[in-house]
C-alpha cells in the first residue's frame, strides 16, 4: 500500500501522531490539517495535538536541518505543514488558555531587507510552541521598542545578513540599557555574518547559528529565566 492510500481516520491515534510525524517530514501541508482535525474530533486537547502532533514533528525536522540531513527548502515545507495544522489549533489553544512555552519577537534590522533566514527561525519557533510576532524587516529601534511593550515577549530575535547592518543591533540593545529594560529581555541574534564574539561585544544573551540552534537556545534561556523568576 503506498502512502497516499493511506486513511488517516482508520489509524489508531498512536499510528496518527506517527503518520503526522512523517507527513511534517514530507511537507504536506492538508495530510496535517486532515490529521489535527482527526485528533480534535478524537477528543484530543489543542495543546496535546500540537505538542505530540506538530512540537515532536518539527522536533525531528529541527534535529535532521540541524545535521546537515534536511535544507532549507525542505524546512520550509515542513514548516508551512504546520502553519496549516496550528491555523486550526491556534484558536482553539487560545480558547482553551493552553500553556506556551514563551513567547518571542522577531525582526530584521534597520538597512537590512533580508529575510529567509528570519522567516525560518520564526516558523521553527512556532513550531516549538512558542508565540511569535514578526515584525519583517528594516526595523529601527523604535519599531522594536513598540513591540517589545506591546506584546511583553520572553525572547527579542533580530537578524542581519549585511555587515554593514550588523552593528544596529548594538544600537537597539544599547537603548534597552538606557531605559533600564535590558534585563527584562533574552536578546537572540543571528544571520550569515555573525558570530559568537560579535555577539558577546553587543551585548546579546546568544548568537544562534541556523534556526535548529536558535530552538534548542531559546529553550534553555526561557527556562533558565522562569526558574530564576520563581527563585
Amino acid at each position: 500500500m503506498s502512502d497516499d492510500e493511506i486513511n488517516l481516520s482508520d489509524l489508531s491515534d498512536d499510528e496518527l501522531i506517527l503518520q503526522m510525524h512523517d507527513d511534517l517530514y514530507d511537507g504536506l501541508r492538508e495530510e496535517i490539517e486532515e490529521g489535527v482535525n482527526l485528533l480534535i474530533t478524537r477528543g484530543w486537547t489543542p495543546y496535546d495535538a500540537l505538542t505530540k502532533g506538530l512540537v515532536a514533528g518539527m522536533t525531528i525536522v529541527g534535529a535532521d536541518f540541524r545535521d546537515g540531513i534536511l535544507f532549507v527548502p525542505e524546512v520550509l515545507l515542513a514548516a508551512n505543514a504546520m502553519k496549516g495544522g496550528m491555523s486550526i489549533l491556534k484558536p482553539l489553544l487560545i480558547a482553551t488558555g493552553a500553556p506556551r512555552m514563551g513567547k518571542m519577537v522577531i525582526g530584521t534590522v534597520k538597512g537590512d531587507i533580508h529575510d529567509i533566514g528570519k522567516n525560518l527561525v520564526g516558523m521553527m519557533m512556532e513550531g516549538a510552541g512558542f508565540e511569535v510576532r514578526d515584525l519583517g524587516i528594516n526595523n529601527s529601534v523604535d519599531s522594536y521598542l513598540a513591540a517589545i511593550e506591546a506584546e511583553q515577549p520572553d525572547i527579542l530575535g533580530m537578524s542581519a545578513l549585511l555587515t554593514t547592518t550588523m552593528p544596529y543591533m548594538k544600537v537597539v540593545i544599547d537603548t534597552l540599557k538606557e531605559k533600564g529594560m535590558r534585563e527584562d529581555y533574552i536578546v537572540m541574534v543571528g544571520g550569515a555574518p555573525l558570530n559568537e564574539e560579535f555577539a558577546k561585544a553587543i551585548g546579546a544573551d546568544a548568537y544562534c547559528r541556523d534556526a535548529a540552534v536558535a530552538v534548542e537556545t531559546a529553550k534553555t534561556l526561557v527556562a533558565r529565566k522562569h526558574n530564576q523568576a520563581r527563585a
